[in-house]
């Protein structure tokens, strides 16, 4: 076995040996590529999401240096009818990209070493390596003559364009590299195969993909490998039997990504972390500091700001994720911090409508620690007004929730839309944003006669009231709560069993002004 050449199963023997979720029908999709014109593959995910786990894997099912049936007959796979065609039976080069930056002594040194080393021990196991040939050259000599192709895996593959972020002479040099092995009239005589997985899909020079000939599969365009994007909602709710963490209470707390054809994913390092400490927590986001979000969000880019209250508020905003040149440094727009926000996992991309947001609870309070301290000093004081406008609703403090609102409505929507009921709603998402730390936000519940306007329903650790929101325009905030009682809206709520705080909220658009009415609603009442 060796260090990048064959270097057998010890890395998904590790794997197996702990509570290993079963992702082998990758195996199945990359088996049917082999050989074929569609057998260059990049997967893309972000950072903690399985990535190391699917290439080990790959790896120790292809290998032919290792005997890896042990490891897989007890695994889907196994009853695929290729399972044994292709099991052990190639020549695997691993390259983890990390690894050669780590041990380098110079960043700008790596795609040299890279060259050299991996040239070096390709010509220890194969004695007809011509001297003075690259990688490239090298390795189409030996597939001649031994009659065998390779596969190569490559784990990080974009791990230069993050960690040299701003020397483009390596990025290119790195790419030269990448493309003399995957984009010649070399490629098909020397792979069968090729996976490479990263964080960002492969880099673009204007429009043009610098290696087209890879099907990328990434999470603004993940179909058909959806499923293997992190852990699915069954594979949750099985690791959830027999722990001493409810399915619902995982849920509540990281879901949020809806890929494909609606397949939920979860953050695999959020889910196994809160099974392991028996303790829902912020785990993905701990894995890397609140800065790396910050240096984005705080990008000078018109709406950027405008587009982040509004999700913190639970909004979804439209972005074009079609001019990203999937790297870090060429932001041109609001929509490239978006998109490259898509690809790092803070927020989620729902094809359909073009429209992302922030997935769940865990990242939404990473935004919010982001903004804290950042430059956005204005998001930071709208959510400080918040903790006062979620204490003045419990309070009964009509004056208060008026003013809070008054003031989140200055900061967090744009004056085009200021005049309509649906920017009242937006405004109450926006004002509201601390809810989320003991609340359930609902917008328009259905009950038999309408629909309450923007329902918070406690978490179950929470002792707050359920609080129902009412909105008027032009209207009354009395008359919000004549239809609250009208509508019997706490009726539909019956099985809530706790109290209920009825808040109509009315903005007059002459005077520009918000006006509130609280009342109690006691269960001893009605419920």
């Amino acid at each position: 076995m060796g260090y990048y050449l064959n270097i057998g199963n010890d890395g998904f023997t590790t794997v197996r040996k702990g509570h290993y979720v079963d992702k082998t029908g990758l195996i199945e999709f990359v088996n049917s590529t082999l050989g074929t014109a569609n057998k260059l593959t990049c997967v893309t995910r972000p950072r903690r999401f399985g990535k190391s786990f699917a290439a080990k894997m790959l790896c120790a099912y292809y290998d032919k240096s290792c005997n890896s049936r042990g490891l897989f007959q007890d695994l889907s796979i196994s009853d695929d009818p290729d399972f044994e065609r292709y099991l052990n039976q190639y020549n695997v080069i691993y390259l983890d990209i990390t690894l050669f930056i780590s041990r380098a002594a110079d960043v700008k040194d790596v795609v040299r070493n890279m060259n050299e080393q991996v040239m070096a021990e390709v010509a220890e196991t194969f004695c007809d390596v011509p001297k003075g040939a690259d990688l490239a050259e090298s390795l189409v000599g030996i597939a001649k003559a031994t009659g065998q192709k390779f596969i190569m895996i490559i784990d990080e593959w974009d791990a230069l364009f993050r960690e040299a972020r701003d020397d483009i002479k390596l990025q290119k040099e790195y790419i030269s590299f990448l493309r003399s092995l995957f984009k010649s009239s070399w490629t098909d005589m020397i792979f069968d195969g090729v996976y490479i997985t990263g964080i960002l899909p492969i880099k673009k020079y204007g429009t043009q993909s610098a290696m087209t000939d890879f099907k990328e599969y990434s999470m603004t365009q993940p179909e058909p490998l959806e499923a293997f994007v992190g852990f699915t909602e069954g594979e949750v709710r099985s690791l959830c039997v027999g722990s001493d963490i409810p399915f619902e209470d995982i849920r509540r707390w990281y879901d949020g990504y809806v890929l494909g054809a609606g397949t939920h994913i979860y953050s695999p390092e959020s889910v196994m972390e809160a099974i392991r400490r028996k303790r829902i927590g912020n785990y993905w986001t701990q894995s890397e500091t609140y800065e790396s979000l910050r240096i984005y969000i705080e990008i000078n880019e018109d709406g950027l700001k405008e587009d982040i209250v509004q999700m913190l508020g639970g909004a979804w905003v439209k972005v074009d994720v079609t001019m990203f040149q999937n790297d870090m440094t060429t932001i041109k727009s609001k929509d490239d911090v978006l998109t490259l926000l898509i690809h790092l996992g803070y927020l989620a991309y729902d094809a359909d409508s073009k429209s992302v947001y922030i997935p769940n609870e865990e990242v939404r309070e990473e935004f919010v620690r982001a903004v804290a301290v950042g430059k956005h000093r204005e998001i930071a004081r709208l959510i400080r007004n918040s903790d006062h406008l979620l204490e003045a609703t419990l309070n009964q403090d009509e004056e208060a929730v008026a003013a809070a609102v008054e003031e989140a409505h200055k900061a967090g929507t744009a004056p085009v839309f200021y005049n309509n009921e649906q920017a009242l709603r937006s405004v109450i998402r926006v004002a509201y944003i601390s809810s989320v730390d003991e609340f359930i936000k609902i917008d328009e519940l259905p009950s038999g006669h309408g629909y309450a306007d923007v329902v918070f329903f406690p978490k179950k650790s929470s002792a707050m009231p359920l609080i129902l929101i009412e909105l008027k325009w032009n209207k009354t905030n009395k008359g919000a709560i004549r239809q609250v009682k009208n509508n019997d809206y706490p009726q539909v709520l019956k099985d809530y069993g706790g109290d209920i705080l009825l808040v109509g909220i009315n903005y007059d658009a002459k005077s520009k002004k918000h006006t509130c009415k609280i009342e109690k609603y006691h269960k001893s009442r009605t419920i």
